[in-house]
């Protein structure tokens, strides 16, 4: 079965100091695991860069223009809030993480290939349209969502994030949004504090399954089996995309949730036999213990192989 893999290297030079949890070795650890030789099948492609068009779909142009504008010199780094800090290389590992989520999504829904991982920094499901926060700069998920609308004619579009935070970026994109659905597990209380299940939004297109601190694989599955994943096939996308975090894992330090890679390779598996033919489209999110990451990772990546 075809997957696609897409990543840059300009996603490696968005740093934003040393000791900060969303670092380049995130990368470089799911890198490497998907170098072994049971990904040898991999199609592998380089990231594109984003167009105005494709984030303007999600971000007002006033959004794209101010983070774009950010390139500091050098060493120097730009805080734009506690936990999101732009150097010299951000903006265009931005563009390539956006762009790597849209080639995704036209090849996909071109026919080239059946499903997508894109292995990219940073992340995005904390961007507000006119907002950047949480690691994130651009919505990166929800740029390839309205782009499958826009450019494929798709109809029905969801987004499941199976993140330990609740992608409030892509909540707040989605709320009022004709056609597309996002179904979230995610811990609670944990940031960004959005995610309650009366989140809803306003099309009843909003599907949000807190767990406790401490929850563990049966009571992660639980929640998909029995509330996200009828609430997705209610929905009957066309086309999937995965906000992939791993960062829900035992082994992670920026949460208290007890997964394990057989739990990723779980969800991966039912999550691909949702769309009528398959068509999915994964994006990488969170994930800080660079060992589970990568196992995680590989997991999730062999589940989309042979889902």
């Amino acid at each position: 079965m075809s997957v696609l893999l897409l990543t840059h290297h300009a996603c490696l030079a968005h740093d934003m100091g040393e000791g900060h949890p969303e670092c380049p070795d995130r990368l470089r650890a799911v890198l490497r695991a998907l170098e072994a030789e049971e990904f040898a099948t991999l199609l592998r492609d380089q990231a594109p860069l984003a167009t105005r068009e494709q984030l303007c779909r999600v971000h007002p142009e006033r959004h794209v223009d101010a983070i774009l504008s950010i390139r500091p010199q050098g060493e120097g780094r730009i805080a734009l809030d506690d936990d999101t800090v732009m150097n010299a290389g951000s903006a265009d590992a931005a563009l390539r993480a956006a762009g790597a989520a849209v080639a995704a999504v036209d090849a996909v829904c071109r026919g080239e290939v059946l499903r997508a991982f894109c292995a990219i920094r940073p992340p995005g499901h904390h961007a507000e349209p006119d907002r950047p926060m949480g690691f994130c700069l651009f919505s990166n998920a929800a740029v390839a969502a309205r782009h499958a609308q826009a450019a494929h004619g798709l109809t029905r579009v969801a987004v499941a994030d199976f993140d330990v935070h609740h992608g409030n970026g892509t909540q707040a994109a989605f709320w009022d949004r004709e056609g597309l659905f996002l179904a979230s597990s995610h811990q609670m209380p944990l940031y960004p504090g959005t995610g309650t299940a009366r989140e809803t939004g306003t099309r009843g297109n909003i599907c949000n399954a807190p767990l406790h601190p401490g929850a563990n694989g049966e009571a992660f599955r639980a929640v998909w089996r029995d509330r996200l994943l009828p609430a997705l096939a209610d929905f009957d996308p066309e086309l999937l995309i995965i906000s992939a975090g791993f960062d829900a894992h035992a082994a992670d330090p920026l949460a208290q949730c007890r997964l394990r890679e057989a739990d990723y390779a779980w969800i991966t598996t039912e999550l691909c036999a949702l769309p009528k033919d398959g068509r999915v489209v994964s994006v990488l999110e969170g994930g800080y213990d660079l060992v589970a990451l990568a196992a995680s990772a590989a997991a999730h990546v062999r589940a989309l192989m042979v889902a």
